[in-house]
């Protein structure tokens, strides 16, 4: 399944780019409407870009009333993004929400986090909710496999795998070009800490796993299935190119084709060593 990363995509203002993808994923939603961050707020690196929006969203009852409903209009499945700066404010919108899948967005980097960790976010929306729950983690971590079961154990569904890292850009006056002096380092670069994480995570679950993190062609979304990753999302590649759910589609399967697989699915784990064992565990 192919996705765009959360707040990568307008899907008001492109509905047929929204369409091209098996699910689209919402911006994040919090409880209480937010403008984000003053700006500058993006700025473009060598290798990527940095991005420090802060979760500007028009809030959980607006969403609800107005933005969710025009989106049903797509024709596709939903992935709600839910953030907060609680672990109620995240079980509240949960509670609110239907026929969509949830991801939690529990790692942006660029707002104040709730104090609780990711497993209590989980524990509190899985009490109050039966939909699909994808617990988005950041890399920024020594061990993400640690982290990854402990959020199975909590009630997630599923995780997705990468949030951006922390970074900050100088302008040439080597001051912070963004506001609020670092944001969310995406695009190119962000890839192997991606496939590193989704390594991880795979040998470490059974869950489900949103791959993403500098996915720009089809070779890239093939190195993450390799990895482990059930489903491929794209986020930064989204801002230069709108073709890109089709023409990454189409570039997969070459991809798998030149590196000898009939489909796509046949390279799943195909960068573990015991892959068998790692497959049938997976499927079993």
């Amino acid at each position: 399944m192919l996705l765009n990363a959360s707040g990568c995509l307008d899907a008001t203002t492109a509905p047929d780019v929204a369409r091209a993808f098996d699910a689209f994923v919402t911006k994040t939603v919090t409880p209480e409407p937010r403008e984000g961050n003053r700006p500058v707020r993006i700025a473009e690196t060598e290798h990527g870009m940095l991005n420090a929006i802060g979760l500007a969203n028009p809030g959980r009852e607006r969403f609800l009333a107005e933005v969710l409903p025009s989106l049903r209009s797509l024709g596709v499945p939903l992935w709600v993004s839910v953030g907060g700066f609680a672990a109620q404010d995240y079980a509240d919108t949960c509670a609110r929400l239907e026929d969509v899948t949830i991801e939690l967005n529990l790692s942006c980097p660029n707002v104040d986090e709730a104090p609780e960790s990711a497993a209590e976010i989980v524990a509190a929306c899985r009490a109050v909710t039966d939909l699909p729950l994808y617990a988005k983690l950041s890399p920024a971590t020594w061990d993400v496999a640690h982290t990854a079961r402990a959020v199975e154990r909590a009630g997630a569904d599923g995780l997705s795998l990468v949030n951006t890292m922390r970074g900050v850009a100088l302008d040439t006056r080597l001051a912070p070009v963004l506001a609020r002096t670092t944001g969310g380092y995406s695009g190119p670069a962000l890839k192997p800490i991606a496939l590193a994480a989704v390594h991880a995570c795979r040998r470490a679950t059974v869950l489900p796993i949103v791959g993403m993190g500098g996915v720009q062609t089809g070779r890239d979304a093939l190195e993450l299935i390799a990895c482990g990753a059930t489903h491929v999302a794209l986020g930064t590649v989204l801002f230069a190119d709108s073709t890109a759910p089709d023409r990454v589609r189409a570039e997969l399967a070459d991809a798998a084709r030149e590196a000898g697989f009939d489909d796509p699915a046949e390279a799943f784990c195909a960068a573990h060593s015991d892959t068998r064992e790692t497959v049938v565990r997976i499927e079993n």
